[in-house]
């Protein structure tokens, strides 16, 4: 069974909505090295629209560059490339496909499959539906010190409780921690009767 995994970067009010133009001067070494961590054990990558979009209009250019970036952006290239979304799509960058069908059926079924990891970053829409659907393996959140209150885009939305627990967490000298939540059973039914015997 491959694992699944998602990276976002997230405001300390829940925004993951337009990164690009919030995070860059948390980015450091150390978010530099974690990112890469999370491609280096995959071979497939899951993409929303937008998402892909965003991807396939910047990092085939990256990779012909020659610049600094362009060792990751040929692994991105290199990696299967896996898109869902509700119209079909012309896709331009090398190793991507388009899966029709149920997202979470179709997710099950790579997963499934024989290979290395399977990785996201971004594509808020469907790490929401993997998490509701209990197949993500692990969601880092990259959570920067930064209050953006501007009704971007939250990465959870309404509906039913997701209990998590904690994996690992890592400070970063910019003030971001790197926080990995894998799934959990629900907690034990608790009121204040419980909780007070823990009072000082």
């Amino acid at each position: 069974m491959r694992k699944i995994t998602a990276g976002m970067f997230i405001s300390l009010d829940g925004i993951v909505a337009d990164p690009q133009d919030w995070h860059f001067p948390y980015y450091n070494e150390e978010m530099g090295e974690a990112v890469s961590a999370l491609a280096a054990t995959a071979d497939t990558m899951l993409f929303g629209r937008v998402t892909y979009e965003g991807f396939a209009g910047a990092w085939p250019e990256r990779e012909n560059s020659g610049e600094a970036d362009a060792g990751f952006a040929k692994a991105l290239g290199d990696m299967r490339k896996v898109v869902f979304s509700h119209r079909e799509l012309d896709l331009t960058w090398r190793n991507s496909e388009q899966l029709p069908g149920d997202l979470v059926e179709a997710a099950a079924m790579l997963k499934a499959e024989v290979g290395g990891d399977i990785t996201l970053s971004g594509s808020t829409s469907i790490v929401r539906q993997l998490l509701a659907a209990e197949l993500l393996d692990e969601l880092h959140l990259f959570v920067h010190p930064v209050v953006l209150r501007n009704g971007g885009l939250r990465l959870f939305d309404e509906g039913n409780p997701i209990p998590l627990q904690m994996l690992s967490v890592t400070p970063f000298k910019t003030g971001v921690l790197h926080v990995v939540y894998g799934p959990a059973a629900a907690p034990a039914a608790a009121g204040y009767e419980e909780a007070r015997e823990h009072l000082a």
